[in-house]
């Protein structure tokens, strides 16, 4: 048996081989391109191997969320701030004793202080009552108080009834006959629904505003005067010579009549 030997075709030829056209032949170049494979070099509109496609990134892209995100942290900060910043005052306001709160407003009155002491006496009396101020910060007054959880009267209401409410700790807030609804409806604002206050016209009192507790009395000419919310806070309940007695429960009546009977 005799053993064939390799013809010359079938001798394996090494080539170097880059770039390959598909064929497994190395792609030839073009004379005078200066480049290899010239004629069969894939480009991006060539029939040949595609390339992969790169979506180019807009500058920017982002910014959109980006911006909503910081405006969000932005606003939980200042939320967080002014939570922290309440919070603190709430405290400071807690550890001042209230007669110093008080004190502290610019124009309050303090008639505790007052010699005449009739300006505060405590005494049950029927019928009509004088008072030499207008309007009353205490003195005699009617055994039935008016009620003073946050009510808004819109007539006047007998003064007796009033200053009985003075003396459970209500801030009795008035106004001058003829004041700008507007004004009425900001101070209706300010004690509408809140306990140990109430609000009423009454007549011939010297300036737009006034505010009463028992002892204590504030002027003022417009209901933005950020006094008023001052007062409130001061001296709603804090004032009261009756401790523990409470605003509910009084006459929701209006006019100038006191009961006669004061029980």
């Amino acid at each position: 048996m005799s053993m064939s030997t390799p013809g010359p075709e079938r001798v394996p030829s090494t080539v170097k081989v880059g770039k390959t056209t598909g064929q497994g032949n190395p792609p030839s170049g073009k004379p005078g391109t200066g480049r290899p494979g010239g004629a069969n070099r894939p480009t991006g509109k060539g029939k040949g191997k595609k390339g992969r496609k790169i979506t180019p990134v807009k500058p920017g892209g982002n910014g959109g969320p980006i911006a909503i995100a910081v405006v969000v942290v932005l606003i939980a900060v200042g939320i967080i701030g002014w939570g922290v910043w309440a919070s603190i005052k709430s405290d400071k306001e807690k550890e001042t004793p209230w007669e110093d709160r008080a004190a502290a407003i610019a124009g309050i009155v303090n008639y505790r202080e007052d010699p005449d002491k009739s300006l505060t006496a405590r005494d049950h009396k029927t019928g009509p009552l004088t008072y030499k101020l207008n309007p009353p910060v205490g003195g005699e007054h009617n055994a039935r108080w008016q009620n003073c959880m946050g009510d808004v009267y819109d007539a006047q209401i007998p003064t007796e009834h009033a200053v009985h409410s003075l003396e459970h700790g209500a801030v009795w807030v008035t106004y001058k006959p003829g004041l700008p609804a507007d004004q009425v409806e900001a101070l209706t604002s300010k004690v509408k629904g809140k306990s140990f206050s109430m609000l009423s016209p009454f007549p011939n009192q010297e300036s737009n505003i006034s505010l009463q507790a028992w002892g204590y009395q504030l002027k003022v000419d417009s209901a933005d005067d950020p006094r008023i919310d001052e007062f409130i806070r001061a001296l709603s309940l804090n004032a009261s010579v009756e401790p523990g007695i409470p605003c509910s429960g009084g006459l929701t009546t209006t006019g100038t009549t006191p009961s006669l009977t004061g029980q």
